[in-house]
């Protein structure tokens, strides 16, 4: 297909990547110039802006960092005289989803609300969960480019914000046993357990999550803390979840909990670091440290 993609970031140069390889052809944007390039070398075409981009494709992908991010690019998109579909694969909630979408349909343009989750290991293998949503229609056109980037893809129905409600309830479930985790795990260390040792049993037994299976054992266990998904952005999909759970009404009294932490650690400088690094303020509290560097 002829396709085009704005937002070549840490997760977004992996799904240009895998887009070329299957032999699309890809139309690429994003303000970072570096991030662009590293594309145009594998075959990508470079666009100036995105509406130049959607005068040029029927078939827009979003990969974008933040919720107004995404509605101004997509208000940019909506100026584009080819663009006939618009896929969503950031985390932009269900609020502003239904505000693209109403922009996007004046123009008759579909919206897919499509988020992924599984880190940027996984975009790089093509194994992410995604979690379209929007015209039927629409996802079938773009499911074959949502299966080169995904494994798992689970259509959610008509209307585009309910991916983005999945997502954010996924994103937040994995904040909460991530903080319970590392607390528990900081414990077993001053304890006398074996760092490693705990894993094992835990990612056999009812403990177990995707902080034990993946995300503990790859940054923390050895004290690399690679920049997978930052801080700042798992506390953005922490509070969407709060801000919308408490717009229907719907009690949260554990997961605020994981936002506040989150908040905490925003505040000592953790903003960029990746989200695992958090687990440091409960190690320099208990003064012990989970795991080590290799020799």
């Amino acid at each position: 297909m002829k396709i085009g993609l704005i937002g070549v970031g840490n997760i977004g140069v992996h799904f240009a990547t895998r887009l070329l390889a299957a032999g699309h052809e890809l139309r690429v944007h994003d303000r970072s110039a570096a991030a662009v390039e590293r594309l145009t070398a594998k075959g990508a075409i470079a666009m100036a802006n995105a509406r130049e981009l959607a005068s040029q494709v029927e078939i827009v992908l979003l990969c974008l960092p933040m919720p107004k991010v995404v509605a101004d690019v997509a208000a940019e998109v909506a100026q584009g005289s080819k663009v006939r579909i618009v896929v969503d694969l950031s985390t932009t909630g269900p609020t502003v989803t239904q505000e693209v979408d109403a922009l996007l349909r004046q123009r008759n343009i579909a919206l897919v609300g499509a988020p992924v989750s599984g880190g940027t290991a996984n975009a790089e293998k093509g194994t992410l969960a995604v979690m379209p949503a929007g015209p039927e229609a629409a996802f079938k056109t773009v499911e074959p480019l949502l299966r080169v980037i995904g494994k798992n893809i689970f259509y959610l129905g008509a209307d585009p914000s309910l991916g983005q409600t999945m997502k954010i309830i996924n994103n937040t479930l994995y904040a909460t046993s991530l903080i319970a985790s590392s607390e528990a795990l900081v414990y077993g260390v001053k304890a006398g357990l074996d760092p490693q040792a705990m894993l094992d049993v835990i990612n056999v037994s009812s403990g177990r999550s995707f902080a034990t299976l993946e995300r503990i054992p790859q940054c923390v266990l050895d004290r690399s803390f690679p920049v997978r998904f930052t801080t700042t952005l798992l506390h953005k999909d922490v509070k969407m979840c709060m801000d919308e759970a408490e717009r229907l009404g719907v009690p949260m009294r554990v997961n605020p909990v994981a936002r506040q932490f989150l908040a905490f650690a925003i505040s000592q400088g953790d903003g960029e670091l990746d989200n695992a690094a958090t687990i440091r303020h409960i190690e320099r509290w208990a003064g012990v440290e989970f795991g080590a560097k290799p020799d």
